[in-house]
């Protein structure tokens, strides 16, 4: 059965529910390009997955108000940046009636590459005036715009925390590429977990009712177990740990997160594909 079987097509927000989203952007990728196949990929590769979690013992079919909005508008325009703007203001027109913490509404935003997170970040951000971002990455992402973007996914985290207030909180983990200016930036501010019992630790250390979002791009995982995705790094996590993550996650205020930068054609074998999937499935069981 297809996880995403439940979730049905809608355009609007309904209160207490989980909406699921595309945003097939890949426009400022620099490397390998090909991310905005990974939403449609994701919810094709969940139909060939169980919905039930071994791990957290839940069951996607017993969910109720799990919706899928589809995939964001990017217009025609042959600018990017115009592009990747068009789709933001459509992601927020989703809120215009709509209070993501009082008419309890959560958002799982599938990407394309990392720079799709910023409009639901942002959003978040607006509505938790105490939110932890969690950051799972190998990458730093805090490049002020990168290859002349100033929203590139090399800037991701950079541009979100121009809108962190006092009581924002970032956590990073899976960080091990990126510039000596970022790693020195990481560990001034502490914002970079040096293991993944350093990260559990912190996690715990939060009040239960504490808003938690999670920002995922999947060069998190080693490349050994997830190739597909446009700028793979050795010495990456497995599923384990995060399974492990999401656990904890499970048990905390956990309101929403994107998944980004699967790159469906990098890997023939279509396994990064189900892997992503499998990612999505927990993910979604531990919101719920």
């Amino acid at each position: 059965m297809h996880i995403f079987d439940m979730a049905t097509p809608t355009k609007t927000l309904i209160n207490d529910s989980i909406n699921i989203v595309g945003f097939q952007f890949d426009g400022t990728a620099c490397y390998r390009k090909g991310t905005k196949f990974g939403p449609d990929h994701i919810r094709a590769a969940s139909g060939n997955i169980e919905t039930y979690s071994p791990y957290l013992d839940r069951d996607t079919s017993d969910l109720k108000n799990v919706f899928d909005l589809g995939n964001l508008d990017l217009g025609l325009f042959l600018d990017v940046e115009k592009s990747w703007f068009h789709a933001n203001e459509h992601f927020d027109s989703f809120f215009k009636e709509k209070d993501l913490k009082q008419d309890n509404i959560k958002m799982i935003t599938l990407g394309g590459e990392h720079s799709i997170s910023f409009a639901p970040i942002k959003k978040y951000l607006e509505t938790y005036p105490d939110l932890v971002l969690l950051h799972l990455d190998a990458h730093a992402d805090l490049r002020d715009g990168y290859a002349g973007f100033h929203y590139s996914h090399a800037s991701i985290i950079r541009r979100v925390l121009d809108h962190f207030g006092d009581d924002h909180k970032l956590i990073q983990y899976g960080v091990r590429s990126g510039t000596k200016e970022e790693f020195a930036w990481m560990n001034e501010n502490g914002t970079r977990m040096e293991s993944h019992e350093q990260l559990i630790e912190n996690l715990l250390f939060f009040a239960d009712d504490r808003p938690i979002y999670l920002t995922l791009d999947l060069d998190y995982f080693d490349p050994s177990f997830l190739p597909g995705t446009g700028t793979p790094e050795p010495g990456g996590e497995d599923f384990h740990s995060f399974i492990k993550l999401i656990k904890v996650l499970s048990n905390k205020n956990f309101v929403g997160a994107d998944i980004t930068e699967l790159s469906p054609e990098i890997d023939p074998t279509g396994n990064s594909d189900v892997f992503a999937a499998k990612v999505a499935r927990e993910i979604l069981l531990a919101l719920a």
